[in-house]
């Protein structure tokens, strides 16, 4: 992260200057917060990877817009909010999901006629595989708004002034939508869910039935192979002030990741690219296929 406020505004106005090392700085800098909120939203990681991509080419191209009458990571996530209320791309805007579906499934029994798919891996990586996969997909039982509010509050622990700003709601309305949503959260968790204590849901006993059903691959363990860190490693302005309730720290306790290895090196292979300035100065590159594109161009592709 950016260390200091003054830092912040010396990179920015670099950046904004033309210097491609303080662009990438501040890239870097916003990255894995931009990384951890696709995720969360989106559900499903191609989709959180795609949607990061897109995210940081409209910090890129929209930086001199940035008056700096807040911080970056408060201006950043502003434009990543926007963004992904927008998305239309991923998996669960096709294919919408509710606490109803989702509590059906869990009591159907159907996990009773599944046969061992474990394929010979340690069924507690996979138990924990389920149960990180389970908890993503829980998220978009909600609507995109109350997603939005439950995430900066719960998982980011953001300040209910600052998350108020990034959402455009008063403080007061901010509060009050978070309680509503951790209320109905909570309700689901003490009926389903077994990590809440009293829910019927057990991820070791659905294992297989997850395989099954593709939600997990024994061959493809996608949060055991994600570098693991803490929400306040990656957002400056994470204020853990408010009291979360004994089931929003199920949500709260989940690990924040790294962007994964190839994202980052997208990211390194624009800006050395021949197209970058037209990215940057936000010209004819207006989508990131259009950048993609223009990247395997270059390359001969």
């Amino acid at each position: 992260m950016v260390e200091s406020l003054k830092q912040e505004q010396e990179i920015v106005a670099a950046a904004v200057s033309g210097d491609q090392k303080a662009l990438e700085k501040l890239l870097n800098s916003v990255q894995d917060m931009v990384f951890n909120l696709s995720l969360r939203m989106l559900g499903m990681l191609p989709d959180a990877e795609d949607a990061t991509q897109e995210i940081l080419i409209q910090v890129m191209t929209h930086l001199s817009s940035f008056r700096m009458e807040s911080s970056l990571n408060t201006w950043v996530f502003r434009i990543a909010v926007n963004h992904l209320k927008r998305y239309r791309k991923g998996m669960f805007s096709q294919h919408s999901l509710s606490f109803e579906e989702y509590g059906e499934d869990i009591i159907s029994g159907r996990e009773k006629d599944a046969p061992d798919l474990s394929g010979g891996v340690d069924r507690k990586l996979l138990e924990r595989e389920l149960k990180l996969s389970c908890t993503n997909v829980m998220l978009q039982c909600l609507d995109t708004e109350s997603r939005c509010v439950y995430v900066l509050g719960t998982m980011f622990r953001l300040d209910s002034r600052i998350a108020a700003q990034i959402l455009g709601f008063t403080p007061e309305a901010y509060r009050q939508r978070l309680s509503r949503v951790r209320r109905k959260v909570a309700s689901f968790l003490a009926e389903y869910c077994g990590l809440s204590g009293s829910g019927s849901c057990s991820c070791s006993r659905r294992i297989n039935y997850a395989v099954q059903t593709h939600r997990i691959a024994p061959s493809r363990l996608v949060f055991q192979n994600l570098k693991e860190c803490g929400y306040e490693e990656i957002v400056s302005c994470t204020d853990a002030m408010e009291q979360l309730d004994e089931l929003s720290q199920l949500f709260a306790d989940l690990p924040a990741y790294r962007t994964p290895e190839h994202t980052v090196k997208w990211l390194r292979e624009l800006m050395a690219s021949k197209s970058f300035s037209t990215v940057r100065d936000g010209g004819k590159a207006e989508s990131r296929l259009d950048i993609v594109q223009n990247q395997n161009y270059e390359k001969g592709v």
